[in-house]
């Protein structure tokens, strides 16, 4: 058991290296593949062991920016909650790997050494555990996913296909070949001549790779001119917006420096301007200085602004909002943001919580929005463009991105606040995700923060003007729009159902199987001692 144990903390840890900041993306294949062998052979109850040690190893380091300003517990509670996804997907890998029934399949699906079905069952589990737990409890947290270890590698260019499901599908499927391979050579290496197709999981993965290395995506389209702030704050923490004020002119600073620079001919002119989520934490609709402040920016700088606000509404609740200013106009449109984070932006049962950490009274009491955002920016040359505005963590689930899209968004502008977790990875890791999402979507991302890692996106995933933490910038580009949807749009969540449909099919088999190898393996003898 000594043995299996540190094959499952070393999975978990190498699935920890492939995230953001370590971004050491074939870790994630050596990590799936070190679970599954950690877990093969086993009963379900020290699967589910192994499974939550392996879990507890990723997510511990992962997410420890959860803790950054308010201490151990909710850091703690949150990885070890999204361990246990992991210790229940381990408990049923144990199953599938162990099945009987597999040994009937045809010889080419179940040779002497171990059923090639096992690698797609592990993939199909992988697929399954990141469905609930991007769901559910209060809405699913999708961090951490394996599909956003793609970043910036080959397989990323495979998100247009089946989206984030079918990235995760691909590496799970890489990291369980991985396992068979390894597990071949353990038990020991075949004659010369059969040391191909005993290693055949090794040279489809190779071709994987490859494909997904030559596979399109494509950046054509008429450009967009754009100009995103990073304003930064003055204080890194939870009292950032203690200084409101003082976020909001930073900025203002900011964005007239950039006027400046138009005029004098060192800056293209942008068709628009985008500013980060919490920009204006004083409510410009209800604070009259604030809001004359951003509507003499807007006209200055004579071109449509978003801007991240809260607004004190619906009384006594908050709106986490994105507002759009026209010049001469001032606000025309707005989004709320469709997802506020539990546990931060509101605190489901907080008397209840409350007696663990004094901290859930700093968690906020914001409403939630329920129609997708989707503004109508006018502009000079390319008439009207549609821009979807997308609030902080609502870039990691599937249908609060997907949405817009097919609404006919051809830009996204994903407006974030990271100053709450300091000098930490998360802020990566959130670049990471809109990354994927660009390819997957086929659309050019602004992704801009307060205090950064911000960065403008091309439909490719490549990253122009990328800033550092805690400095303010101007981000300028031309951004190209598309309008045409990829594969992953067009059949949404379906792949993901068939994935979770199919691992559960395995799971009842696996579990059949089981159980009537074990009633035929009963002796005589036995069956007297029952009877």
């Amino acid at each position: 058991m000594i043995v299996r144990l540190t094959l499952a903390v070393a999975g978990g840890l190498c699935l920890w290296l492939s995230f953001p900041g370590p971004a050491i993306w074939p870790a994630a294949i050596l990590g799936v593949a070190l679970l599954a062998l950690a877990t093969k052979g086993v009963r379900a109850r020290a699967g589910f062991l192994l499974g939550l040690v392996g879990g507890f190893a990723c997510f511990g380091p992962t997410l420890h920016w959860a803790g950054t300003y308010v201490g151990a517990v909710p850091w703690l509670a949150l990885a070890i909650t999204e361990s246990v996804y992991i210790a229940l997907m381990a408990a049923a890998c144990s199953l599938v790997q162990s099945a009987r029934r597999w040994e009937r399949l045809p010889q080419w699906l179940s040779p002497a050494d171990g059923p090639h079905v096992r690698p797609l069952a592990v993939a199909l589990l992988w697929v399954l555990q990141e469905a609930v737990r991007d769901s559910m409890p209060f809405g699913g947290f999708p961090w951490a996913r394996l599909a956003w270890t793609t970043a910036g590698s080959p397989l990323a260019h495979l998100a247009s296909i089946f989206g984030a499901p079918g990235l995760t599908f691909v590496v799970a499927l890489l990291g369980g070949w991985l396992a068979l391979a390894i597990d071949r050579v353990r038990r020991g290496m075949p004659p010369a001549r059969a040391i191909l197709p005993r290693l055949w999981p090794v040279v489809a993965g190779l071709a994987v790779l490859g494909i997904a290395a030559a596979y399109p995506t494509p950046t054509s389209g008429k450009k967009l001119q754009v100009l995103a702030i990073q304003g930064n704050v003055p204080t890194a923490g939870l009292d950032f917006n203690a200084q409101r004020r003082a976020v909001l002119d930073h900025h203002v600073k900011e964005t007239d420096k950039a006027a400046a620079a138009i005029k004098a001919g060192t800056m293209p002119e942008p068709a628009l301007v985008i500013w980060p989520e919490n920009s204006s934490d004083i409510d410009p609709t209800r604070n009259a200085d604030a809001g004359t402040e951003i509507v003499r920016t807007v006209d200055r700088i004579g071109v449509p602004l978003i801007v991240g606000a809260v607004l004190q509404e619906p009384a006594p609740q908050t709106s986490n909002t994105s507002l759009l200013y026209l010049p001469d106009k001032g606000i025309v449109a707005r989004y709320v943001k469709q997802h506020p984070v539990p546990f931060a932006e509101y605190m489901p049962y907080r008397s209840f919580f409350r007696h663990f950490t004094k901290t859930v009274d700093l968690a906020g009491n914001f409403a939630a929005g329920h129609k997708t955002g989707l503004f109508r920016i006018p502009t000079k040359s390319d008439g009207v463009v549609q821009v979807a505005p997308i609030i902080c963590f609502e870039v990691a689930y599937d249908s609060l991105t997907r949405n817009p899209v097919k609404d006919g968004a051809q830009l996204l502008a994903v407006q974030t606040n990271n100053a709450t977790f300091g000098y930490t990875a998360e802020s990566e890791q959130q670049l990471a995700i809109s990354r994927v999402r660009a390819i997957e979507l086929g659309r050019s991302i602004v992704h801009i923060s307060t205090v950064g890692v911000s960065g403008l996106i091309t439909p490719d995933g490549v990253v122009h003007d990328k800033t550092s933490l805690f400095t303010p910038a101007a981000l300028s580009a031309a951004l190209p729009l598309r309008t045409g949807e990829t594969l992953a749009v067009r059949v949404g969540p379906v792949p993901e159902w068939l994935g979770c449909a199919a691992a559960l099919l395995l799971c009842a088999a696996a579990v059949g199987g089981n159980r009537s190898s074990r009633r035929r393996s009963v002796s005589p003898e036995e069956v007297r001692e029952l009877v």
